[in-house]
């Protein structure tokens, strides 16, 4: 494991709300939807008896680098979004446990030629994947006005998206947008001063969210998680955005992205899971300073049910 790969935010608290964060050897089945540096997988592993198996999955050919040599892991070169095809293969269905850390890596973001980050200049990529789909500048190069004013309005919540897509347009005419700084060059004199960076950053996750369908994935794991868990298992996701806070919110109160509460003839809500915490769980203000990207994390877990739609 590369330990400046990432650094799992909120370990502790994802493996309390996996309930293996005592120091008995838990068996069964379990996912990390987002291996990444593996810091979160090394860390359940530790609390896994010998017959116990752990699957990694990760859509970004670097995590590789950071499989762990322990026969109980298997790293699957996938978007978790097809994780029930991988797992059915393996014969590891049900699982006892699913954890999905969401977002950008810290590598990713730290990485000049992926496109992520406003630091650094490099190429405006902003794949997952990058074996796959269509970069940034490539889909800017040729987007209307009319889709690129939705995607930023729906994944930036961005006011008058309209008006940032048209001087996108209008800019690329000119000189091919082809940089991350070509981009916020583009766009500094629509950034409010003093919030220039949170401007950009709206405007860079929009992008990044569409080119990679990461809510549509994500509704795809919520969704296939009523079949891969057995009743008792836990799903705990961690999101750093409204968007996807939301959706997870939503799912695990309702068991449906509209968050339409079902409800038998006695009152009691009948859906696939029972969520453990009423707010989201937050970091503590130690690790908030230790760890920038541990400021918007918002953690939500619940327990899958014996109810199924």
């Amino acid at each position: 494991m590369t330990s400046t790969y990432h650094v799992p935010v909120m370990l502790n608290a994802s493996l309390e709300a996996l309930h293996i964060d005592g120091d008995g050897a838990r068996t069964g089945q379990w996912m990390d939807a987002t291996f990444g540096g593996g810091g979160h997988s090394h860390a359940i592993l530790e609390r896994l008896g010998p017959e116990a198996r752990l699957f990694g999955f990760d859509q970004d050919p670097d995590a590789a680098k950071n499989a762990l040599d322990d026969a109980r892991f298997t790293l699957v070169a996938a978007n978790f979004r097809f994780a029930p095809q991988f797992l059915r293969a393996h014969g590891a269905l049900p699982l006892t446990g699913i954890l999905a850390d969401l977002g950008v890596s810290s590598h990713q973001f730290d990485t000049p030629e992926r496109g992520f980050s406003l630091r650094h200049d490099g190429p405006l990529d902003m794949r997952m994947n990058v074996q796959s789909g269509q970069p940034a500048h490539a889909w800017l190069a040729t987007v209307e006005v009319r889709e690129l004013t939705q995607v930023l309005r729906k994944y930036g919540e961005l006011t008058r998206p309209d008006r940032l897509a048209h001087r996108i347009v209008a800019a690329r005419e000119e000189r091919p947008i082809l940089t991350t700084h070509d981009l916020i060059r583009v766009l500094s004199p629509t950034a409010p001063r003093g919030k220039e960076n949170k401007h950009y950053a709206k405007i860079f996750q929009a992008i990044r969210i569409h080119l990679n369908d990461e809510l549509g994935a994500l509704e795809d794991l919520l969704t296939h998680a009523i079949s891969m868990l057995a009743p008792g298992g836990r799903l705990v996701v961690m999101s750093y955005h409204s968007l996807e806070d939301r959706l997870v919110k939503h799912f695990m109160r309702s068991g449906n992205f509209e968050d339409d509460v079902q409800k038998d003839m006695k009152g009691r809500v009948l859906a696939p899971f029972h969520p453990l915490v009423r707010k989201a769980i937050v970091a503590q203000d130690e690790e908030m300073d230790a760890n920038p990207r541990a400021r918007s994390a918002r953690l939500r877990v619940a327990e899958r049910t014996e109810w199924m739609p």
